[in-house]
Parts: structure tokens; C-alpha cells; sequence
């Protein structure tokens, strides 16, 4: 869940809300959520989406809702400064792509986000399994985190997951991320090559 965790327990799920309440991140998320997001470059986002597309087929079996979704994730993500492979790998791990998707402690969509967000910032009328609203808040949620954690990933998907100290949910993202979602080089992933020199991962073996 977004404070997120698609295997969390329900009755983690008030202490996860007391400490996801950063005030920072509740004014980001308002600010994200009230704002116009252009689009990105459409060379650059043409180029993903023509890569990408067929492997997110296993998962979605319309090509239109393929596109749909691609477009969105990589608008989000460019305007959060994320790469847009880690969010297909989160979206992976949390939903498999299942916009209806809900945990057991009631994190919701794609990303998994929690509906006390929602409340937090006044906009109660968001519905969660839109595509392009789920997206907005859980991209907003992890780059806030991947600032906080001064851009260590495997921090900052624990802080995302509220398993932080854990490496399972860290490890299951970045396996996803290299092992399915791989478009750039490994010299091209500056963040995720600090995180294998730091931690044991087994998805470093994906290089």
C-alpha cells in the first residue's frame, strides 16, 4: 500500500496511517493533485511506450488499455522525476495491473494507496481505481519517499510499503524492475548501483 502494502495486515493498517501523516507529504500530495500535469516528451515517451507495450501484453489484454496506462505512467512519473520501469515494477509487486485491486488493509488500485489519503486532503470524491488518479497519488507518494530517503531505493520502497528495514518488498520491486521492465543499462541506474553495493539483493544479480 502507498503508505502501501498489498499483503499488510488490517491491523497494522491505523499504526501505518500514524505514521505515514508526514506533513510535507500531505501538502505534496494536495499540491499534486490540485495541479495541471502536462505532458512529456512525446519523442522520448513514443520511444518507451513502443518498448514497453508488448510486455505489459502478459498482464493486460487490451492493446488500447495498454497505451492507456503507459501514457499515464510515464507522464506521472516524468513530472515526480521517477523512472517510469520502477513504477511499472511497483505496480507489478502491488496490483499486477488489477485497477480494481484492494488489500486487506484496504489499500487501493494500481499503486495501492490508502483511501485516508484522500481525506487528508480534502478530495474524498477521488476514486482510487481511476487509473490516472491512482497513478498521480502514488507516484506522488514514492518520489516524496525517494526524497526523504535522499534517494535510496530500497529506504524508500520500504517507507512506500511500510515495511521499512524489511528487504523482502525492496527485493521484489527491484527483481520486477530489472527483470521485466529493463530499459536502460546498468550504468544508466546510478541509485539502483549504490543500493547493491549497500545491501544484499538478489535482484543485483539482474545487471
Amino acid at each position: 500500500m502507498a503508505l502501501c502494502m498489498n499483503t499488510a495486515n488490517a491491523e497494522d493498517a491505523a499504526q501505518d496511517r500514524h505514521d505515514a501523516l508526514d506533513p510535507e507529504l500531505v501538502a505534496r500530495l494536495a499540491d499534486s493533485l490540485s495541479a495541471d500535469h502536462d505532458s512529456a516528451d512525446r519523442y522520448d515517451a513514443e520511444v518507451w511506450l513502443r518498448v514497453t507495450e508488448p510486455r505489459l501484453a502478459r498482464f493486460l489484454d487490451d492493446r488500447d488499455d495498454r497505451i492507456r496506462l503507459l501514457r499515464l505512467v510515464y507522464r506521472e512519473a516524468s513530472v515526480q522525476s521517477l523512472d517510469a520501469d520502477l513504477v511499472l515494477a511497483v505496480m507489478q509487486v502491488e496490483s499486477r495491473f488489477d485497477r480494481f485491486a484492494v488489500s486487506s488493509a484496504g489499500a487501493q488500485g494500481l499503486m495501492q494507496v490508502m483511501p485516508f489519503w484522500r481525506l487528508e486532503i480534502g478530495r474524498d470524491q477521488d476514486n482510487l481505481t481511476d487509473p490516472e488518479t491512482n497513478i498521480r497519488y502514488g507516484t506522488t507518494i514514492l518520489a516524496h519517499y525517494m526524497d526523504k530517503a535522499s534517494g535510496d531505493l530500497v529506504d524508500a520502497l520500504g517507507r512506500y510499503n511500510g515495511s521499512r528495514g524489511k528487504l523482502w518488498y525492496p527485493e521484489l520491486v527491484l527483481t520486477a524492475w530489472r527483470r521485466d521492465w529493463r530499459n536502460k543499462s546498468w550504468g544508466e541506474l546510478p541509485n539502483f548501483r549504490a543500493s547493491c553495493k549497500t545491501y544484499p539483493l538478489r535482484a543485483c544479480l539482474y545487471q
